[in-house]
């Protein structure tokens, strides 16, 4: 599939109410769980997409359109949410998420991005020259990557309860 922008932003709509409707009334058991050391549970994931709309995307979108001569990205803390999440509840991080990434839309669609708007480049710090519509496609992915991600963290938490079905779960290797 080709990026389109409104079809890209429909994905991007829907991500805090899918995570509203699944993490918002779990025990804390579940939305804290993580695979072992060194790995995210749902919750750290959710503090990571906040960290997101505060210094990524929209961020990198605004540089891109730019009329800077130079159009460099800031580097991205993939680990800030453990400091930034640090005492706070998962509702907290639902609530706050879904604001920010209203917000974020809000200033995405007041860009009013054009068909040549999405061929613009910016330098990644790690990728070189990217343009807006690889940014874009990335952030619909980065949301779908991790709603997986959350799925995989929360199903292996029964790996050993599901008996002979294991082989038929393969979301549990």
């Amino acid at each position: 599939m080709e990026f389109e922008f409104d079809k890209a932003t429909a994905v991007l709509e829907t991500t805090p109410s899918v995570l509203e409707a699944w993490l918002g009334n779990l025990p804390e058991e579940w939305v804290r769980a993580s695979e072992g050391e060194g790995t995210w549970s749902p919750f750290d994931i959710v503090g990571h997409l906040i960290h997101g709309e505060k210094t990524d995307w929209i961020p990198r979108a605004e540089i891109i359109l730019s009329d800077r001569e130079t159009r460099e990205f800031e580097p991205f803390d993939r680990f800030a949410m453990f400091a930034d999440s640090e005492g706070k509840q998962m509702q907290e991080l639902l609530d706050s998420f879904a604001d920010l990434r209203q917000r974020s839309l809000d200033r995405l669609r007041a860009l009013q991005i054009s068909e040549a708007d999405l061929d613009k480049t910016g330098v990644h710090p790690e990728f070189g020259t990217v343009t807006l519509r690889q940014l874009l496609a990335t952030w619909v992915v980065h949301d779908l990557n991790h709603l997986g991600q959350i799925a995989r963290v929360m199903a292996r938490q029964y790996r050993g309860e599901v008996g002979p079905w294991h082989r038929y779960l393969g979301i549990l290797d």
